[in-house]
Formats: C-alpha cells, structure tokens, sequence
C-alpha cells in the first residue's frame, strides 16, 4: 500500500516537472516589455525609470 502511494506521487510529480517546462502563452511578450538596461517591467510607453536623467 505505501509502495502505491509513493509511486502515484512521484508519478504526480513528474507530471508537474513536465508541465513547468513548457512556457506561458505570451512569455515573448513579457520578455519585450523588460527595459534591456536594467531589467524591470515598463509600465506605458515612457521610457525607464534608470534612463531618466536627474538634472539637479
């Protein structure tokens, strides 16, 4: 019985282990949407907030 239900959760887990391999739906989109400089999401289409020049 414990054989059982060890091998139905390894079974699961490598179930899971397939799934996380493939990718999101729009996961090329998201990676576009990153700023090439420092990495953090754009919100809009203003410029990054690390391209700003402070001029003070």
């Amino acid at each position: 019985m414990l054989a059982k239900i060890v091998a139905i959760f390894l079974v699961v887990i490598a179930v899971l282990g397939m799934f996380g391999k493939l990718r999101m739906p729009g996961a090329k989109r998201l990676a576009q949407k990153k700023c090439p400089r420092c990495g953090r999401y754009r919100i809009g289409k203003g410029p990054c907030s690390c391209e700003k020049i402070d001029k003070g």
